[in-house]
């Protein structure tokens, strides 16, 4: 059954459109990738699906439920987290301050305790760090922050824009490796990613954004196969 439902969506910026009705799923449970070149519309796909930029026309649907006119705030309440592009952590906050933002909307103190130990359970190194304040982290720390922050939500979808941007090759494999263990839990995501051929190794399926157009869809192991993205995205 599809979780979230997108449908002829676009989005303009001032005279310029950024979506030209792109219409897309993701089902409960999968791992779905957004690939394409810097400039193709994936940031704009997930901030309009999560309230943070106004769609032109089309439609949203979360669980059933049209949400395209619906506040971000709201958004977050139903469900539905997003790990923005650059971590966007608050620096003046301690680490434990961060996680217990991304909580605000739960009201059950033991539960949000439990998802606390969940989350160090993913990122040990938070857990030592708890007392720190978050703009002294490495760019790695603030990125698992970031994802963990999001998770205090205990979001049935996880939203997630470039998480391996900036990072080592040993630490995009961590963070990755956290990707699979929250959508073995349970957690249904959706991946913006630039480094294509990471994305393509963790989705179930993917698809091609092109200058605001889908321009390619299928399994990812089909596309990892496909000539055309082995050439445009994977550097081969």
């Amino acid at each position: 059954m599809a979780m979230l439902t997108v449908t002829d969506l676009s989005v303009n910026y001032g005279v310029i459109p950024a979506l030209k009705k792109i219409s897309f799923e993701v089902n409960e449970g999968e791992v779905i990738a957004l690939i394409g070149a810097n400039g193709a519309g994936k940031t704009t796909t997930l901030h309009t699906v999560t309230g943070l930029v106004q769609a032109a026309s089309g439609k949203i649907e979360f669980e059933g439920t049209d949400i395209t006119r619906v506040p971000a705030h709201k958004i977050v309440a139903m469900g539905m987290a997003h790990v923005p592009e650059g971590r966007r952590v608050f620096p003046e906050m301690t680490v434990l301050q961060n996680l217990m933002l991304g909580a605000y909307t739960r009201k059950d103190a033991a539960e949000k305790q439990a998802s606390l130990e969940k989350v160090y359970r993913h990122f040990p190194r938070l857990k030592e760090r708890v007392k720190q304040l978050a703009g002294t982290l490495s760019g790695g720390e603030q990125q698992m922050l970031a994802m963990g922050r999001a998770l205090m939500s205990k979001p049935k979808i996880l939203l997630m824009d470039e998480p391996s941007m900036g990072l080592s090759p040993i630490l995009v494999s961590e963070i990755f490796n956290i990707i699979e263990e929250v959508s073995k839990e349970g957690t249904t995501v959706l991946l913006v990613e630039q480094n294509a051929k990471k994305a393509l190794s963790i989705a179930d399926r993917a698809y091609v954004l092109e200058t605001g157009e889908i321009s390619l869809t299928g399994s990812a192991k089909d596309l990892l196969s496909n000539d055309e993205i082995r050439k445009a995205y994977l550097g081969e």
